[in-house]
């Protein structure tokens, strides 16, 4: 093959370190090279002689090198490299390439390159929930660093849950996709391919099965707005923005690209997701605008219908008996300005608050708004049990074709299965 890719690999310390050497041979056979680092951890578990015999390249093990690093080696090897890919990346490692930590070879390397990087983790399911690890993903992305998913199952450690490192058929597939549409490896399928694998006579797979929207942006919304009336008072409603974060969770999680305009609410960024903090309508409706283009918007915000007309300057006092009189307009309607907007998505979501006749008024709003679908919810009941505020949801999915009625669960549930809908709404599009 001409001009063949490099691959620089990194090997980090874990269990699933050994999965390394099929990722190699897989790498090989599609007519790349690669050049190994393998980090004291990672020695733990795999042989530098085994990656040297798979690679046919010599195994890079440490910083210190008299030989290497009097030609700046570590600078050197992630020049020649079209792509690194660290697979696998536990949670230290991934931590020290968030905090821009470089005390080893491996994330000297990292910090020391403008070549593309690919971190595939491997972790136990509780390292890869923990506040930190999230925290550490979001930045790693935010700073231009693709991060896949973890496969879920049961581990070494006998947990189960999310973590386990992805097969390296799926691995090899995302190294092809990172490295352009003008490449195409043997026997990989790109995300939209379908048919037979030719490696190894295995069955096709699809490359983006647990990351269906892959390529797309998502767009969602979520949280109240709080409109001001004086310095200290404001007009709002009691959404807690859980149903919105949910939901951008779970875009990111199936491989989105996912912007999350949010009111003020006091909940953690989803991993993975660009967040844009508002407090008013007004606020709100150019945060929007601003996101565009996008695949998919999915309007959750409560976002407030009426403002104050002015907002006066001081607080306002009491004078005597009366009330002061509040003056008020209407908020801009974003979900209706997002249906006419040029730049309006492919698929445009709303979501109702309703507290009866749930779907007579969902599907009025849903030909008022001239959206796709409305997710209307039933927010009745004394405030600690309704909708608002609480962790659970039930929902009615009103679209042109008909309703789907989803009993109460829990509301990253509701969010998955919403998710899963849309990817196929797209897929089948």
């Amino acid at each position: 093959m001409e001009n063949p890719k490099h691959i620089l690999l990194i090997i980090g310390g874990g269990i699933a370190a050994y999965k390394a050497a099929e990722l190699i041979r897989l790498i090989r056979k599609s007519g790349m090279t690669v050049r190994c680092v393998l980090t004291d951890s990672g020695a733990q578990f795999v042989t530098a002689m085994t990656l040297a015999a798979l690679s046919e390249n010599e195994v890079h093990t440490t910083l210190w090198s008299l030989k290497d690093e009097a030609e700046m080696g570590h600078i050197q090897l992630s020049r020649e490299a079209d792509l690194i890919v660290i697979c696998p990346a536990t949670a230290n490692l991934l931590a020290k390439m968030a905090g821009g930590i470089a005390d080893d070879l491996a994330t000297t390397l990292l910090l020391a390159t403008d070549t593309p990087v690919l971190a595939v983790p491997a972790m136990n399911v509780r390292m890869w929930q923990h506040a930190a690890t999230q925290r550490n993903i979001a930045q790693l992305r935010k700073d231009g660093i693709t991060v896949m998913h973890p496969d879920e199952g049961d581990m070494a450690c006998g947990e189960f849950g999310p973590g386990r490192l992805p097969e390296p058929q799926v691995v090899m597939t995302e190294i092809v996709n990172r490295l352009g549409s003008d490449y195409q490896a043997p026997g990989v399928l790109r995300a939209n391919e379908l048919g037979s694998n030719p490696l190894d006579g295995q069955p096709a797979f699809a490359p983006d099965q647990h990351r269906p929207l892959h390529g797309k942006h998502v767009l969602v919304t979520a949280g109240p707005t709080h409109e001001p009336i004086d310095p200290v008072r404001y007009i709002a409603n009691r959404s807690s923005g859980r149903q919105g974060f949910a939901i951008a969770a779970a875009a990111a999680e199936a491989g989105a690209q996912v912007t999350l305009v949010a009111g003020p609410v006091h909940l953690p960024t989803p991993a993975g997701v660009l967040r844009v903090d508002v407090e008013t309508a007004m606020e709100m409706e150019q945060a929007v605008y601003a996101a565009l283009p996008a695949d998919v918007a999915i309007m959750v915000a409560a976002v407030a219908d009426w403002r104050a007309d002015s907002q006066a300057d001081q607080k306002i006092k009491k004078e005597g008996a009366a009330p002061a009189a509040l003056q008020l307009t209407e908020n801009p309607d974003i979900l209706a300005g997002l249906a006419r907007h040029e730049q309006r998505p492919g698929l445009l979501i709303g979501f109702a608050a309703e507290t009866e006749k749930i779907e007579e008024h969902a599907r009025a709003k849903l030909e008022k708004k001239s959206c796709d679908w409305i997710v209307a919810n039933d927010v009745s009941g004394p405030v600690g049990e309704s909708v608002m505020g609480g962790a659970d949801n039930s929902v009615h999915i009103v679209t042109t074709t008909g309703t789907e009625i989803w009993e109460r669960l829990p509301k990253a549930e509701v969010a998955r299965r919403l998710v899963a809908k849309i990817s196929k709404e797209l897929a089948d599009a």
